[in-house]
């Protein structure tokens, strides 16, 4: 599963940012037509809101993919330590382009679902548009808020199921088939549950099929 995953990403990476970002008008159609016209640069502007502008702990942006979304704001956050791990290299490889010489960001290559960090050692996980790639689930869950401080933030996005029949329909029949995403997928009061158990507060948003959380450890 993870080389089915690693290996649709890399023959995205071409067309990933893209797609994301809505660059063209292929990628504004899909997003119409799939997405019900969610608007990722949108979605990424409110996930980073929760960050404050003077943070200066220790950050783990979990996957990093190439970030596409958060380079300028990795960049402004110049007095912070930013860990950005990818479980792709291709991926890993966008990120360190768009955030060359920025010494206060490093890059690792790593499994989500088994982090090489100790307990408790970032203030603020961030995970955008990962969790439904993952292939354990339970762990990636588990595993960041372990990495976590108590009362640090675990702060992303990411697809759920149940909020519009035509993208359950791409996510099941084409994106997980490719490798994009990996089921199983949450409802949102599924996905409440679930942060419930490991958050002392958990806040969620949903735009069309994603939601956005910032829960406090």
């Amino acid at each position: 599963m993870a080389d089915k995953i690693q290996s649709a990403y890399k023959a995205s990476k071409n067309i990933y940012d893209d797609v994301l970002t809505q660059g063209s008008f292929f990628s504004r159609f899909y997003i119409r037509l799939f997405w019900s016209g969610t608007d990722d640069n949108e979605i990424a502007r409110r996930v980073l809101s929760f960050i404050p502008e003077d943070f200066h702990g220790a950050l783990l942006d979990v996957p990093v993919g190439t970030a596409v979304f958060t380079a300028n704001a990795w960049r402004s956050l110049s007095d912070a330590a930013i860990t950005c791990l990818d479980y792709s290299e291709d991926m890993l490889d966008g990120a360190r382009a768009r955030l060359s010489g920025c010494e206060h960001v490093s890059f690792v290559q790593g499994d989500v679902g088994a982090l090489p960090f100790a307990p408790e050692t970032f203030d603020i996980v961030f995970s955008m548009n990962g969790f439904h790639a993952f292939p354990d689930k339970e762990k990636a869950f588990s595993e960041t808020a372990r990495v976590l401080k108590p009362g640090g933030a675990f702060i992303g996005c990411f697809y759920i199921r149940g909020k519009s029949k035509i993208t359950d329909w791409l996510v099941n029949n084409i994106l997980s088939k490719k490798g994009w995403f990996t089921p199983p997928f949450q409802t949102e009061e599924e996905l409440r549950r679930r942060l419930t158990q490991l958050y002392s507060r958990v806040e969620l948003d949903t735009d069309g099929s994603i939601v956005c959380f910032n829960c406090v450890k």
